[in-house]
């Protein structure tokens, strides 16, 4: 037996469980990195539009430009997760990450309304070329982290700080555009993102990734498997209501004459999606992983349900948090599937498909949730809706998220030849557990 076995557990003695996540190698540091190079995400919208009106541009122009912008990030974040499933993180990453911050840097040097197939291009470009550091993360979650229980808590607490982001971004923004213009916040904005990206692919844990051998799908990659074309269209819907939910706030911010609500809803949102990080993170969730997704989705949908009777503004901020709390747990099963899932060599295309979706749906709800911008009911009713198409793919889906016989695997890391040999004495999980309960418990 290997020393260093338990010889009743047959698991290693595990010396850090109680440690806390955050002060585990790497974790603080690969988080703080992916959450300030992803602020451009949150920033770059917000500036765009600033610059524009500071250039004579309408709002419709800007708000053009804002949606090229999101809509680009979506459409690229699966070609460059493709991209890295096959290459590595570090080369196509740092290609990304350069091209991006050029792009953005050039922007405040372009007049939207006398150049605008130049300024739609540059932000077309900057979409395109986002940097996939999210979906690059949860693809590292596996070595950083090797113990399932400690993986699913830092992929939990991953989830709920990703909104800090918008959260972060806009104001900030806001405060650099009064004190030195909207140029000098999107150069803040591109340096972020370098800086951020610089955090994690100096990282070891990015540098020593390696992608599989294997190419399963091939053409379609993750899209091959039918159960995960569902879950995407499914997240879809969840994007669909954060949009329109965006946009209600500001329309309710406009109706009572109260300009900080279109900040302070989607904030509480934001706070109450940390707070279920937290919750969630702290305790083992009994039952299967597709019985757990949707139980998170139904609970996400019943939790839009006050706020569609149109609610006062201080109730409706307080009733905000309730569907952040659930989102964190939605979109952790989620994550959790697609791991399940994916076909071996292309985890990481499909955990950018999955951003890519709610992405999507965002766009479609921010400009769904416009055009009845005028109408209360109806857009406070539109973030609902989208919780309801989740729930309603994800129960007609059931039969196929199903994880038993999954080989899936995130990309490999060297090891040492000791390393190698302890995982190769672990007995094989049963199949049929959620990944985050697969090793026995030492």
């Amino acid at each position: 037996m290997h020393p260093a076995l338990n010889s009743r557990t047959s698991c290693p003695p595990d010396r850090t469980s109680s440690r806390p996540l955050l002060a585990e190698r790497h974790v603080a540091r690969l988080l703080l990195g992916t959450l300030t190079g992803r602020l451009p995400n949150g920033m770059a919208p917000v500036a765009i539009l600033l610059l524009v009106t500071e250039q004579g541009g309408t709002l419709a122009t800007g708000g053009l430009l804002c949606a090229l912008y999101g809509l680009a990030s979506a459409i690229g974040q699966p070609v460059l997760g493709r991209m890295v499933d096959r290459h590595g993180q570090g080369g196509v990453t740092s290609a990304a990450v350069l091209v991006t911050t050029i792009c953005l840097l050039l922007l405040p040097y372009v007049d939207a309304g006398t150049q605008p197939t130049l300024a739609a291009g540059l932000v077309v470009v900057a979409g395109l070329s986002t940097p996939p550091l999210e979906a690059n993360l949860r693809a590292l979650w596996s070595t950083v982290v090797p113990d399932p229980e400690r993986q699913h808590a830092a992929l939990t607490l991953d989830t709920g700080t990703q909104g800090l982001i918008y959260v972060a971004g806009p104001p900030l923004v806001a405060t650099l555009s009064a004190l030195h213009g909207p140029g000098a916040a999107m150069t803040v904005a591109a340096a972020l993102g370098l800086v951020g990206a610089a955090m994690v692919l100096s990282a070891a844990p990015s540098r020593t990734w390696r992608p599989t051998a294997s190419r399963a799908g091939r053409f379609f990659g993750p899209l091959h498997h039918g159960g995960l074309r569902l879950l995407f269209l499914a997240v879809g819907g969840v994007g669909f209501a954060l949009g329109a939910m965006n946009v209600w706030a500001v329309a309710v911010a406009d109706r009572h004459g109260m300009a900080l609500l279109s900040g302070l809803i989607p904030a509480a949102l934001s706070t109450g999606s940390l707070l279920g990080s937290i919750l969630y993170g702290r305790r083992h969730w009994p039952g299967r992983l597709r019985g757990q997704l949707l139980a998170a989705a139904a609970l996400f949908a019943l939790a839009w349900v006050p706020l569609a009777a149109n609610p006062p503004p201080l109730a409706a901020t307080a009733l905000t948090t309730l569907p952040g709390v659930f989102l964190t747990a939605l979109i952790t099963s989620a994550f959790l599937m697609v791991d399940a899932l994916a076909p071996v060599g292309t985890t990481t295309e499909a955990y950018a498909w999955l951003i890519a979706a709610v992405g999507t749906g965002q766009a479609a709800g921010t400009a769904v949730a416009g055009l009845y911008a005028g109408q209360p009911a109806i857009g406070a009713a539109l973030p609902a809706v989208g919780a309801a198409f989740t729930l309603a793919v994800l129960v007609g889906a059931r039969q196929r998220l199903s994880s038993a016989g999954s080989t899936a695997r995130r990309g490999r890391h060297r090891r040492d030849d000791g390393a190698e040999a302890l995982v190769a004495l672990r007995p094989p999980p049963p199949p049929s557990l959620p990944p985050h309960r697969l090793t026995p418990h030492c």
